[in-house]
């Protein structure tokens, strides 16, 4: 009976929200603005059941003395810091701003620029030319880089000049990602969004039960 509650309750609201969704009439586009507001009014009881999850797993990790366990101490630091100093006071002030701007930002800014250099590690793993494949992939990153940069143009002005195509390197890579890659691209998102429809059915019908902390 624990388990049908849920189960009811995310068959209701999925079968509310597709009929609000191919419904244009008053009545279920109401429907839909009301659901929306509960959906923001239990957001924040989300973010505080993130909170203690956080809480809950690294202090786990400092009790166990795991590897990298100090780090668990820099998360509680953290957060204590940005709790006592931003509920208080509000995040408009001065203290907040700072370490924000001074503490978070850079540390994004250091995450950003690390996972530059895995990317320019994997993108030299799949551009080596063993297969057509990797060659036409390779073929297309440079051209696509030659395109974005100012002296691409020269570039190829210079040593592709038998082409006769004035700033071939631009036009070469906007014809590239308008037709091919969009074309990809789309093709991707139509798969994901067929995955999707799929796992929401599989929910809303009660065969995927997974969220609901068990197998089955």
């Amino acid at each position: 009976m624990r388990r049908q509650v849920p189960l009811a309750l995310c068959f209701l609201f999925g079968m509310v929200m597709i009929v609000a969704q191919f419904s244009p009439h008053s009545l279920s586009q109401a429907i839909y603005k009301e659901v929306v507001s509960w959906v923001l009014i239990i957001s924040p009881f989300a973010l505080i059941l993130a909170t203690l999850t956080l809480i809950q797993t690294h202090a786990t990790r400092i009790r166990r003395r795991t590897e990298h366990w100090r780090y668990s101490l820099v998360v509680f630091a953290g957060l204590l810091i940005m709790v006592v100093v931003g509920i208080p006071f509000g995040p408009q002030n001065s203290v907040f701003e700072w370490l924000y701007n001074n503490v978070q930002v850079p540390m994004d800014a250091t995450m950003f620029s690390l996972l530059a250099f895995f990317i320019a590690s994997a993108a030299y793993r799949a551009f080596r030319a063993r297969a057509f494949e990797a060659t036409l992939l390779l073929v297309s990153a440079m051209i696509v880089m030659l395109g974005n940069v100012p002296i691409g143009d020269y570039i190829w002005n210079t040593v592709l000049s038998w082409i006769p195509w004035e700033d071939g390197a631009s036009k070469a890579r906007q014809w590239i990602l308008d037709i091919p890659n969009l074309a990809a691209r789309r093709g991707i998102i139509l798969g994901v969004s067929l995955g999707v429809i799929s796992q929401s059915i599989r929910i809303i019908l009660g065969i995927e039960r997974s969220y609901l902390g068990g197998g089955d």
